[in-house]
């Protein structure tokens, strides 16, 4: 296999810049959530659970579409963000993050809500009783509990970013450079006649990344769940 060419590095960095960032952004507000759905039944819940797993079963084309009606420069949000604040998400590489971060967001919320919910209570019932406030609690107790969950939430939103592809690429086309990911990139290589083996080495950086990734994650959840054991 060639070596990679000046143009693939750089597609390869955007793709880990834009999977960072799309995960990054993402966790605060997905431990949020998960932890309202696993903890409180609310006359809104039903709605607020399909409206997150959402970009699930919808086409990913269509989440794309949607995005860049809402975040496009004629966009309700885009056109205020860029008057008020000069913000321009769409064809650009936040663009890309921001989509590829709505799509991995359900998968955070169902891995680190499943993480909350086999928490048993009465860890977090015994801290009250001692004096703690519902925050304490949740940042001393429930939340190093579900730890192993939040790391495997995290890894499921980058491997989603990472792969991401019809949301992106109707969002912020497929803009070498600036908005082009591994995924489109293999794509426009599979598009041009002499592209195969340019897909082939971004296909095989794509798996080891992944591969890394996931055990990556595999050491530091066993790690946490080691030290949630020991706090036990």
């Amino acid at each position: 296999m060639d070596a990679l060419t000046p143009e693939e590095l750089t597609t390869i960095a955007l793709s880990l810049k834009v999977a960072g960032w799309a995960t990054v952004a993402s966790l605060v507000p997905a431990i949020v959530v998960a932890w309202v759905l696993a903890r409180f039944d609310f006359p809104g819940r039903l709605l607020l659970n399909s409206v997150v797993h959402l970009p699930l079963v919808m086409p990913p084309v269509v989440t794309g579409y949607l995005l860049l009606l809402v975040f496009g420069r004629r966009g309700a949000v885009g056109a205020f963000l860029e008057e008020s604040f000069g913000i321009v998400v769409a064809f650009r590489w936040s663009g890309a993050a921001l989509a590829c971060a709505v799509m991995g967001f359900p998968l955070m919320v169902r891995a680190i809500r499943l993480g909350f919910e086999a928490i048993d209570l009465r860890f977090e019932q015994a801290a009250a009783t001692l004096g703690a406030s519902p925050a304490w609690v949740f940042l001393t107790v429930t939340l190093p509990l579900a730890l192993p969950a939040v790391i495997a939430g995290a890894v499921l939103g980058f491997a989603k970013a990472l792969g991401e592809f019809g949301a992106t690429i109707t969002f912020v086309s497929n803009i070498p450079g600036e908005t082009q990911t591994i995924p489109l990139a293999i794509y426009a290589f599979t598009q041009s006649p002499d592209g195969e083996a340019g897909a082939l080495r971004l296909t095989a950086i794509a798996i080891a990344i992944s591969l890394l990734a996931l055990a990556a994650s595999e050491i530091l959840a066993r790690r946490a769940a080691r030290g949630g054991a020991g706090r036990r």
